[in-house]
């Protein structure tokens, strides 16, 4: 209840605000800028007035400038000195990020939105292998390789494995 009569105190404050804003436009402008009555000017009059209204615009144009000048140079002093207080602080502390898990769903939602019900099962297109296939393949004959060290070493050796090459292309 409380809450409802604040937030409508603070739509009239702020409908209050957008009616005076105008007012205060409009007065502003019926005093800087006053209607101009052309009609019924000769063309030296008009000449005039036109001189004048270019006079005007100058002045307007080096106002504005100057502000956008004061307004530039108060920017680039306030990120110089933002720049020191956070010098002047020391090292930035990163703060500890926890660990969390997401499920594959709760990121496709979060990427395709929630009108999106996709469900993915990552397990369900990964191909199943036999343990028994496996095993057959690793039983492979294995040979004590020490016992024909002797026997293949020196001359005598390469000499029998260029025969053993060479015996059955024949």
């Amino acid at each position: 209840m409380l809450k409802s009569l604040m937030v409508t105190k603070a739509k009239e404050d702020l409908e209050q605000e957008i009616v005076e804003k105008e007012e205060e436009k409009q007065r502003y402008l019926v005093e800087k800028a006053p209607q101009v009555q052309s009609s019924g000017l000769s063309l030296a009059q008009l000449q005039e007035l036109c001189l004048e209204l270019h006079a005007k615009i100058e002045v307007v144009d080096e106002e504005r400038y100057d502000i956008e000048a004061k307004v530039m140079h108060n920017t680039r002093e306030i990120k110089d000195l933002n720049i020191k207080v956070l010098d002047l602080r020391g090292k930035f502390k990163k703060p500890a990020l926890r660990r969390v898990r997401v499920s594959a769903d709760a990121i496709l939602r979060s990427l395709l939105g929630s009108k999106h019900k996709v469900s993915m099962d990552l397990r369900a297109n990964l191909k199943s292998v036999k343990k028994e296939d496996t095993e057959k393949e690793n039983t492979v004959e294995v040979i004590d390789w020490r016992k024909n060290v002797e026997a293949m070493s020196g001359m005598e050796g390469r000499k029998k494995m260029f025969d053993a090459a060479k015996g059955p292309a024949q």
